[in-house]
């Protein structure tokens, strides 16, 4: 099953082929897409397979499962280059990652699930990966991803303006840092 590690009834498993249906799922459904993509862009097979697999990238692409359930999906990748150097960090050999993140399963949405899985995923890339820094860059409207990666110690550092588009609209975004 390619488990990347499991903590109590979180585990975080490579992505599998299997698994394109449950993205289309998650990524049709306007009330994940509203956080994650944008309702402007739903998601089908065809779409599913261009973004999480045909990648030629290092990230790591898994799913989340809650108690045996599949409930999300979590990527993680060394930041390279180019994102050091947009986010303004010098190329100094310094172990930097990063995350995105959504939970597919609305009914699983604010129980502590998501803050379960930030805080598992940034010891994880402490631990094994030997990272200094994890980042995310969320949305500046999102305060429910703002408020979470906060509550795992993760600080804003830097505003990125115009950062992503979503729905049509270039979008301000958050740098957000937790370091050792």
């Amino acid at each position: 099953m390619n488990i990347v590690y499991q903590v109590g009834k979180l585990t975080v498993r490579l992505l599998q082929t299997e698994d394109e249906q449950l993205l289309v799922k998650w990524l049709s459904d306007p009330e994940v897409l509203q956080y994650y993509e944008g309702r402007d862009q739903p998601h089908d097979l065809e779409l599913v397979r261009a973004h999480f697999y045909n990648q030629d990238d290092e990230a790591a692409r898994c799913i989340v499962e809650y108690d045996g359930r599949p409930i999300g999906y979590i990527q993680f990748y060394e930041l390279e280059t180019e994102e050091r150097a947009e986010y303004g960090y010098a190329d100094n050999g310094e172990i930097i990652y990063g995350t995105d993140q959504f939970i597919g399963e609305t009914d699983c949405w604010n129980k502590g699930i998501g803050s379960q899985l930030v805080k598992s995923m940034t010891a994880y890339l402490i631990q094994e990966k030997h990272a200094r820094r994890v980042v995310m860059d969320p949305q500046a409207w999102n305060e429910r991803a703002l408020s979470c990666y906060e509550k795992c110690g993760f600080k804003r550092v830097k505003q990125l303006p115009q950062h992503e588009l979503h729905e049509g609209q270039m979008r301000d975004c958050w740098l957000m840092e937790y370091t050792l």
